[in-house]
């Protein structure tokens, strides 16, 4: 998908080129970051929803767009750091991605959201773990024979921070036949599968802001050991687009300031559950807190 997009400078000269991930929190926060540039004068090219992770970080770093929201975490998978303790402390990962990606890629990370989007396993509400429902119980169901199907993205099952990191801090495996693997990164659809059953599935993967965990009856379970990283939402900007266009920070640094864990789950579930459009979701949001001119 990459190749087909314009080359650096083929956009107009004066509009930022504004992309996003491909799954539902990334058409919201996409949206909220060109809304607002656009609502305060920065001409936007828009490229949203362009693809799953790897596609939109290949695109920035090649100059065929100019601003994404990232999340901090994935900091260990772009430099191969994933055994450093710091992408578990939310400032200190955030400093650590913004240090790296400023000095070997010429991109600078703008204040992240006050929201920790980790990945997360929710199942069913009445699958038979017991205990307190986290992962420890999980495994425990799991290693015991307990039925598990669970439906996830290839991203999540083969990335070494997600299923792996979870199977190797709890001590349980899924085999092939216990996954059902998903195109995309769209946690609607996972979660989906979990509630309605599909092919077998009473587990999805999961985002710790998605906002259809109650309307599914699905539970996220508590990762009590720390499998995960944090993953604070932030949007990335090349350097030379941010020295051409200084207000961008100005304007993007509090409309993130405003996106607790509680306003993102409130703000995915208008658009996964309730099916509004991201974009009608992302101005309405920007207009209730008073962030339009």
């Amino acid at each position: 998908m990459v190749a087909l997009l314009a080359g650096p400078g083929a956009a107009a000269a004066d509009r930022v080129v504004v992309a996003s991930k491909i799954d539902t929190e990334g058409a919201l926060l996409g949206n909220l970051i060109a809304a607002a540039l656009e609502a305060h004068g920065v001409g936007v090219e828009r490229k949203i929803q362009l693809g799953p992770t790897n596609i939109v970080r290949g695109a920035i770093l090649a100059g065929q767009i100019d601003l994404y929201p990232e999340y901090t975490g994935n900091g260990a998978l772009f430099f191969h750091l994933e055994a450093d303790p710091a992408w578990k402390n939310a400032e200190q990962g955030y400093i650590k991605v913004r240090d790296l990606d400023r000095d070997r890629n010429g991109l600078v990370w703008l204040n992240p959201a006050p929201a920790n989007n980790t990945w997360a396993i929710a199942v069913r509400d009445d699958l038979p773990i017991g205990g307190r429902r986290c992962l420890q119980d999980f495994a425990k169901f799991v290693n015991g024979g307990g039925k598990v199907k669970l439906a996830a993205s290839a991203e999540f099952v083969e990335s070494p921070a997600a299923l792996p990191a979870f199977e190797q801090t709890y001590g349980f495996h899924l085999a092939g036949d216990q996954l059902l693997t998903l195109s995309g990164g769209n946690t609607t659809a996972t979660l989906r599968a979990a509630a309605e059953g599909t092919s077998g599935v009473n587990a999805g993967m999961a985002y710790g802001t998605d906002g259809e965990l109650a309307a599914f009856e699905l539970t996220a379970l508590c990762d009590d050991k720390g499998a995960q990283v944090v993953y604070a939402p932030a949007p990335v900007v090349r350097a030379a687009v941010l020295k051409q266009h200084p207000e961008i920070a100005t304007v993007l640094n509090p409309v993130f300031a405003t996106l607790t864990l509680t306003a993102l789950q409130k703000l995915n579930a208008e658009i996964a559950v309730e099916g509004h459009d991201a974009a009608t979701v992302a101005r309405s949001y920007l207009k209730s807190q008073d962030l339009l001119p």
